[in-house]
């Protein structure tokens, strides 16, 4: 069936990434076939938890690991969970004020909007964030100005949405956290990187299952044992809100497993793919572009598109225009202020690079004879 027709839907090319609001990954079919099965039989919920997260644990050497609804929903699990360090009273009054040990600690960079703030979700695991250092600048000596006998934990988001220059290390972060007898909580949402910040000895490390991965819709917490216990004990507080389904569980055990045994693309075959599309936008006039890699560090590279001042339209205009068409085209437009655009092809097949040069020839085309029109 043609779920696009049936719900009279418009069909997405997604030259952005893995992002949430597209639906972040395609699913293989063995990922199906696991949440087929779920969704097919029953199990006791508790269980499944428990033996699927020390199984994917056990995969990349981890002391133990549980599968949640979301990386969001990791973060406000992981932030509960250290706060109230098992007390099943806390638990059942997670924002009582007997408990007052709850400062968590990010650096200021680190506090940004990823779809909703990372405020917002240590807010809802009863957190308070306390900012470290400065938006442009956070060194260990700022994080461990701000520990108080109230501090929780020490938070930290490894991103391509934070503040990349002058910040402490996750190794810096870390040393501090320990140094104080505090747990270091990562945000490694969108990493590929599944074995080195366990083996660091980080306290919880908290993946997005759809991104990387290419996993259901999920997150997965890694960590040291007592406290992945505290963060399952959540699923009984408030991540009973934020719960996962039987087949969504099965479906991202899947996916991990084969991402580990997968031989993934690598940095030269990405570009080799880019390669094409690269030149095609390249030879429109108003536009240059060449291969960039990712700013976070990791080995992912795309198409960066630079819209000229001389070009009939702004950079903005051809991301919204791009958007319009059927299908949509969506790209990374985290630099359209400044006039570029990324083009993400990790989940883009050739059929589709080629409508997108083409597509981006229509709308060049069109504001030529259309003359400029400014915004």
């Amino acid at each position: 069936m043609d779920y696009y027709k049936k719900y009279n839907l418009k069909e997405v090319i997604n030259a952005s990434g893995k992002m949430s609001i597209l639906g972040v990954s395609k699913y293989s079919e063995n990922v199906i076939k696991a949440q087929k099965f779920g969704g097919q039989h029953f199990f006791e919920m508790e269980d499944l938890v428990q033996k699927t997260g020390q199984y994917i644990a056990e995969l990349v050497n981890a002391e133990d690991s549980t599968i949640v609804s979301s990386a969001s929903a990791g973060i406000a699990q992981s932030v509960a969970a250290v706060i109230g360090k098992g007390s099943h009273y806390h638990l059942y009054h997670p924002y009582t004020d007997k408990v007052t040990k709850r400062e968590i600690i990010l650096p200021k960079g680190h506090n940004v909007d990823y779809g909703t703030p990372i405020e917002t979700m240590t807010e809802l695991g009863g957190g308070k964030v306390v900012e470290a250092g400065y938006a442009n600048m956070c060194s260990s000596q700022h994080i461990e100005s701000m520990i108080t006998p109230e501090t929780a934990a020490i938070l930290y988001v490894k991103s391509h949405h934070t503040v990349q220059k002058s910040m402490l290390s996750i190794k810096e972060a870390l040393q501090v956290a320990h140094k104080h007898q505090l747990p270091l909580i990562l945000d490694a949402a969108a990493e590929e990187d599944l074995v080195t910040y366990v083996s660091m000895g980080i306290d919880l490390v908290i993946y997005s299952g759809a991104k990387a991965f290419e996993g259901t819709s999920s997150g997965i917490v890694f960590g040291k044992t007592e406290l992945i216990e505290w963060v399952r004990l959540q699923s009984k507080g408030i991540g009973r809100a934020m719960k996962i389904g039987k087949e969504n569980i099965l479906g991202l055990a899947t996916a991990i497993e084969d991402y580990i045994e997968q031989d993934n693309e690598s940095a030269e075959q990405m570009k080799n793919r880019l390669a094409p599309l690269v030149e095609e936008l390249d030879s429109i006039e108003g536009i240059t572009c060449s291969v960039a890699q990712d700013k976070a560090g990791r080995t992912i590279f795309r198409a960066n598109l630079k819209v000229s001042d001389e070009a009939p339209l702004n950079a903005k205009q051809l991301v919204e225009e791009l958007k319009t068409g059927n299908p949509a085209i969506y790209t990374r437009e985290y630099e359209v202020n400044n006039g570029i655009i990324e083009f993400d092809i990790r989940a883009v097949t050739k059929d589709e690079m080629l409508k997108i040069g083409t597509r981006v020839k229509e709308i060049v085309a069109l504001y030529e004879k259309e003359g400029k029109i400014d915004e």
